[in-house]
């Protein structure tokens, strides 16, 4: 799932609805009257038509997307306001000046290299000639391979790994080892029936375009080669759906094991360059992939992989050199591949590198100022209420057995809440950020982020790490861990505000917070038991039924078209949609827990269950581009906002209550056809 904040008020416990009087009488709520934008509808849409156009037609018609964004909504705008948020922090923070290997010196210093591309012009392509020139003078495939992995290296690789807690021991930092190596999104741009011929044509003449821009000669040939051999890589590479079975991507090796499933690759060479020599074993994610992988980059001429790895660490370096370079990185995949007209404004583009290069050092000048202490407090009793609920639907569910249901609240008892910032910060002070520096500071952030996390293999996890900055609008569930993470910036309307219709603040932040708890039971994280442990702890039968609900729900979603003959891929989705579905569910059944037995009052001739729809609506209304809708089809496991916002209603019976949806409107659903899993 994916606010900023202004200086808000902090967030309250949302258990107690308004009278009618407290609805007249109370603080205003940022959006409308009551937490709402009623004139963002389209009244002569009904509800069972087109519940989306119905609760935000209006404002989907008179809304442009910005010409720097690919898409536009709720999420889109809080986190422009975010970003607008750190630029005032960053320039205060210039202001105020710091010591030489301070955080506030590096924040300043990082941020106005970045900008500074005057520097960077006139500097040209002297920063990264060494590292073209060490790929020019490579010797074989395997010493491409060794650069490729050392700690923040530019240099792909069609086999890469990382550090991360082992799934059956998350006590534990393992190596993990996967595939890559493409320049587009994934394997569905190259082959099968959804790559597209004009788009792989595009991406051959940017990649010729970039070798030129470089100096390289007979560049068109060499991107001919470069296509070629991704086109290889990408047969090998698995479906996005595969990659998300955690069974089956969990397959571990030892060292021996892993050199014989691709002997063609230096493994002993390439692990100590990436600091990570001593590792013994390694849990392999693709492993009918690692070997065939190995052998095309064995076999692949050298003067190819030299164009292929020179032209990639142009194209990850592009923002940080001449504009040539960055503009026509921007041509494709920008205005190519997600349609954008637009390249952002170089003040906005130096936030998304900061927030990457040294996030929480931002993040905790961040949360100081537009996150009140208090806030985090009432944010937890806000998740306990939902706790109570959830636990409530398990106890009452009919196609779970009693033992299961016995494991799944202990399970949810044991979920951890990290809410609005970390209680421990990350340590900066090995970062080198140097004054006028633009290319090298980004090299160094991301080396230090990479040895960062190598350097811990074989070590105690830190259960206390947050894999989000306060100030990024998102919420997550994290299996391993068996915790769910709501950042300081998603923590505002039109998901919440303490001023708004209870009924409101439930669909928003309410259905957020059951849509991550969701998580820990859905295909996937369902996997893991309340430690974080991947194994069996459903009865045989359990998962049958379940098995048949979300097939119900996968069917459901791939029947829906976001562009003609092109269609949402339901089961790369299911995950979140089963947080959406159950998320949905349970935030209602919180909402009518919080009301005593009584009814909520009318406001603005709404029902208080009306509200709560809209209320989710309200949060997933957006426009997106054409082309960018293709790229979330083919690369996001979340389904677009348009079916984000139609898809779980259609499943609850009192949103057609609510709404008097009737046999023959287009969203009804017949009974038997609704999925209720929570």
């Amino acid at each position: 799932m994916v606010a900023a904040c202004g200086t808000a008020a902090a967030p309250v416990v949302i258990d107690t609805p308004m009278t009618v009087e407290q609805a007249t009488t109370a603080a205003k709520a940022r959006i409308g009257a009551w937490g709402f934008d009623i004139g963002g509808m389209d009244r002569s849409v009904l509800p069972g038509v087109d519940f989306a156009k119905y609760a935000g037609g209006t404002w989907q018609a008179t809304t442009k997307i910005p010409g720097d964004r690919t898409r536009w909504g709720a999420f889109d705008e809080l986190r422009e306001q975010a970003d607008v948020h750190v630029i005032e922090l960053v320039a205060e923070t210039t202001a105020k000046g710091g010591a030489k290997g301070s955080d506030e010196q590096r924040i300043a210093d990082f941020y106005a290299s970045f900008v500074d591309t005057a520097a960077i012009e006139a500097k040209g392509l002297g920063p990264i000639q060494p590292l073209l020139a060490e790929i020019n003078g490579a010797r074989d495939a395997a010493a491409l391979a060794v650069i490729a992995a050392r700690p923040g290296s530019p240099v792909p690789s069609p086999i890469g790994w990382g550090v991360s807690p082992d799934q059956k021991n998350p006590d534990i930092y393992v190596l993990n080892v996967n595939h890559g190596g493409l320049g587009m999104p994934n394997r569905t741009f190259y082959v099968g029936k959804t790559a597209k011929p004009e788009q792989i044509a595009g991406y051959k003449a940017h990649v010729a375009k970039m070798l030129s821009l470089a100096g390289v000669v007979d560049s068109d040939r060499k991107a001919e080669a470069v296509l070629g051999l991704e086109m290889k890589i990408a047969e090998k590479h698995w479906l996005p759906e595969q990659l998300r079975e955690r069974d089956k991507t969990y397959n571990p090796k030892t060292r021996a094991e892993l050199k014989a499933m691709a002997p063609a690759y230096p493994w002993d060479a390439a692990l100590e360059a990436s600091l990570v020599g001593a590792a013994d074993r390694a849990i392999v994610r693709t492993p009918d992939a690692i070997g065939p992988l190995a052998k095309i980059w064995s076999e692949t001429p050298l003067e190819t992989l030299k164009a292929y790895a020179t032209y990639h660490s142009l194209r990850r370096n592009a923002e940080v050199l001449p504009k040539a370079l960055d503009n026509e990185a921007f041509a494709f995949y920008g205005k190519t591949l997600n349609g954008q007209p637009e390249q952002r404004a170089r003040d906005k583009r130096a936030i998304a590198a900061l927030n990457s290069a040294m996030g929480e050092a931002v993040g905790k000048v961040y949360a100081a100022k537009h996150f009140p202490a208090d806030s985090k407090a009432k944010m937890l009793d806000l998740v306990e209420n939902m706790r109570i609920a959830y636990a409530q639907r398990i106890k009452a569910l009919s196609w779970m057995s009693a033992g299961t249901k016995e494991r799944a609240l202990e399970k949810l008892a044991l979920f951890k809440p990290k809410i609005g910032y970390p209680d421990k910060w990350r340590d900066y002070s090995a970062m080198t950020i140097e004054k006028g520096d633009a290319y090298g500071n980004t090299q160094r952030a991301a080396e230090f982020e990479a040895k960062r996390r190598l350097v811990r293999l074989g070590q105690k996890t830190d259960r206390t790490e947050w894999g989000m900055t306060p100030q990024t609008v998102n919420a997550s569930y994290n299996s391993v861990f068996n915790e769910i993470t709501f950042p300081a910036a998603i923590l505002q309307p039109p998901f919440f505000d303490p001023n708004a219709d209870p009924a409101v603040n439930y669909g928003g932040i309410g259905a957020v917070i059951g849509h991550e708890m969701g998580h820990g039971f859905d295909d996937q994280g369902a996997k893991s038991d309340g430690m974080g442990v991947l194994r069996d702890w459903w009865g045989p039968d359990d998962v049958a039924r379940f098995k048949g609900l979300t097939d119900m729900l996968a069917e459901q979603y791939s029947a829906f078209e976001a562009l003609p003959g092109l269609n949402v891929n339901g089961r790369f989705t299911l995950g979140e949609n089963i947080g959406d579905n159950g998320g949905l569910q349970v935030a209602y059944a919180a909402y009518r827990l919080s009301l005593n037995g009584k009814e909520a009052p009318v406001l603005d001739g709404f029902t208080g269950d009306q509200r709560f729809f809209l209320g989710w609506a309200q949060v997933w209304r957006g426009l997106v581009r054409d082309e960018a809708l293709r790229v979330l089809i083919a690369t996001d496991s979340h389904s677009p906002a348009y079916f984000r916002t139609i898809g779980p209603v259609r499943n609850m019976e009192s949103w057609y209550q609510a709404f008097g949806v009737k046999e023959t409107d287009p969203s009804y659903l017949p009974p038997e056809k609704r999925v209720l899993i929570w």
